[in-house]
């Protein structure tokens, strides 16, 4: 019996890796797909089909948090808190650091090359720490440690509904801030937003057998039309913002794209296996791509594309936009992939990191 649960759980572990790993992919491509919010002057067929090409991706960060809770939730009682925390210090807090030092460097050599004499770097330095910080993907992990530490300071209590309640109405509150902005909707205010997600992908883990049976009465039709309708939906939210001038019309804690992203995380869920991610080897590689990609969108594409001397993406056709978005993911996710796989094969593969 006990062994039959160590495959169950190491089953779980692989499905759930799997799709944490098409989840980064949706992150990678929607830092991809943005050149900007305010870049269209109306709303045309190619300003549409660019909110829709960021929404059908705007499922990462959440996904990213629920499946990392699922992955942690059953560690939780293999430690103690402290253990733990250290040992999520040790893989996700030393890579991350060493790659947000990376991304700031190069962008002050960069600065260097273009300012020259005009350089400073004691005004530059604490302007880019705090660019990289508060408002780049690397805030994410700073959130995503809190998380984690608001988790274990509740420890006896994590399966708890009233916990979770109270998580919600975090999040909530930040959900709904984004229509009124009584606030700024930056990611960076939503501290408490995203524990919920953590929380959420633990309890899934608990109840994972009973979760399981009933995605399998779930058919197929109504999970994609559930899916069709949430993503209509978020297009159609971000267009209302966009229209009332909100500063963040693609905010991740949206009400709609809270239901885009579980919708889409139970499907992934549903159809569980996908053949062509074993190639990708998830589990070793996917935080080093959250990591590494940011540095090479910000640094190396413009560097890439720049001879051609392309015009900006609003003024792209439909088809064009299209087939820039997609090379850029593809330079970006394929340059990243290659990165990690050749630090992998040296002394230094610890600096990839593993959440």
């Amino acid at each position: 019996m006990q062994n039959t649960e160590l495959v169950q759980e190491k089953k779980n572990f692989d499905f759930v890796d799997t799709i944490r790993c098409i989840a980064m992919m949706g992150i990678v491509f929607e830092h991809s797909v943005y050149s900007g919010t305010y870049i269209f002057d109306s709303f045309s067929l190619k300003h549409i089909v660019y909110i829709s090409l960021i929404q059908l991706s705007k499922f990462g960060t959440i996904a990213f948090f629920v499946l990392a809770g699922f992955l942690l939730g059953s560690k939780f009682v293999s430690y103690s808190s402290w253990q733990y925390f250290k040992r999520r210090l040790s893989t996700v807090f030393v890579p991350w650091l060493i790659w947000s030092s990376i991304f700031i460097t190069v962008v002050l050599i960069q600065q260097y090359i273009v300012l020259k004499d005009k350089f400073d770097l004691r005004q530059l330095l604490p302007e880019k720490l705090k660019m990289t910080y508060l408002y780049t993907n690397y805030w994410f992990i700073i959130n995503f440690l809190f998380c984690i530490g608001l988790l274990l300071i509740f420890k006896r209590f994590l399966y708890k509904w009233w916990l979770g309640v109270i998580f919600l109405l975090f999040s909530l509150t930040y959900s709904v801030n984004v229509y009124f902005e009584w606030y700024t909707p930056s990611h960076t205010t939503a501290i408490f937003g995203f524990v919920f997600y953590l929380w959420l992908g633990a309890m899934l883990n608990k109840n994972w057998v009973y979760i399981e049976q009933k995605l399998k009465h779930i058919s197929y039709p109504v999970i994609i039309i559930l899916f069709i309708l949430s993503f209509v939906c978020s297009v159609w939210d971000s267009m209302n913002l966009i229209n009332l001038q909100s500063s963040d019309p693609y905010n991740t804690l949206r009400i709609s794209n809270i239901f885009y992203s579980l919708i889409t995380i139970f499907l992934l869920l549903k159809i569980k296996n996908f053949g062509f991610t074993k190639y990708l080897k998830p589990r070793e590689t996917t935080f080093g791509v959250y990591l590494i990609h940011y540095i090479l969108v910000t640094n190396l594409l413009p560097e890439i594309f720049r001879p051609f001397k392309l015009p900006q993406i609003q003024d792209m056709s439909l088809a064009g936009m299209f087939a820039y978005v997609c090379c850029r993911f593809m330079i970006v996710y394929g340059t990243t992939l290659l990165l990690i796989w050749g630090i992998s094969k040296s002394r230094a593969k610890w600096i990839i990191g593993r959440t």
